[in-house]
């Protein structure tokens, strides 16, 4: 992992799975089995805005430009079946299975 100079450097265990999160240029690496949202906090990195972290309020929405990710549960108000279908989801649903692009959706 490339430690950022203004940033804590957080070492994950050995042979611990990660997936290279870049959103809106921003650089960091995500566990397997953690949010992007968790992963992307736990960094200090701040390039999302925090909301409830529960998939309910919104404020994370981005879309996945490139990459395969699995979800949790999410608003259908905030994220609907169609804005799914494009990619459009909350960062902090989102489990990563690769390397991800993101973008951060600005309502």
């Amino acid at each position: 992992m490339q430690p950022f100079s203004h940033r804590p450097v957080v070492f994950l265990k050995e042979n611990t799975m990660s997936y290279h999160i870049t959103i809106d240029g921003e650089h960091f690496n995500c566990p397997k089995g953690q949010t992007v949202l968790i992963a992307m906090r736990t960094l200090g990195v701040d390039c999302l805005p925090v909301g409830c972290c529960a998939g309910g309020c919104g404020v994370c929405k981005v879309i996945v430009l490139e990459g395969d990710y699995a979800t949790k549960v999410m608003s259908r108000a905030k994220v609907s079946i169609e804005d799914e279908a494009k990619g459009i989801a909350l960062a902090c649903r989102i489990l990563p299975e690769s390397d991800l692009t993101i973008c951060r959706v600005k309502d």
